[in-house]
């Protein structure tokens, strides 16, 4: 199973310029695979729409499973968010990334990402799938 991150899907929804064949070809090389997304890059990508039957209209092409973010996940980027404050970070809750990174830590999940960065420093046993 790959869990797809937001910025993939939201190069895809906007027809971004510079990631949109990218992510295109990423993600329809991981679909053989399974693609899932869950409730933190649902509202991450519902930011971008008025009404939630336009969200779910561009997500529709692309078979997400929808998948529950475990309560070990949440402990788990709390635990990140910890590492991250120590070195330095001055952002004062959680940030997205933490949840779904730690997703796809405790669900054995390969994550398919455009912000490798993040993903590498606080959870390096996750195997990323993004640009070289």
């Amino acid at each position: 199973m790959v869990l797809v991150d937001t910025n993939v899907l939201l190069d895809i929804v906007t027809a971004d310029p510079v990631w949109f064949d990218w992510s295109a070809k990423a993600l329809e090389k991981a679909l053989g695979k399974g693609l899932a997304i869950n409730p933190v890059i649902y509202a991450e990508v519902a930011a971008g729409f008025r009404y939630e039957k336009e969200l779910e209209a561009a997500l529709d092409w692309a078979e997400l499973e929808r998948l529950p973010l475990p309560y070990e996940a949440a402990f788990r980027a709390g635990q990140a968010f910890v590492q991250y404050r120590r070195n330095g970070g001055d952002r004062r809750s959680p940030l997205p990334d933490f949840f779904i990174g730690a997703h796809a830590e405790v669900s054995g999940m390969t994550l398919l990402t455009r912000d490798e960065s993040r993903y590498r420093t606080y959870f390096p046993k996750v195997k990323l799938i993004c640009p070289d």
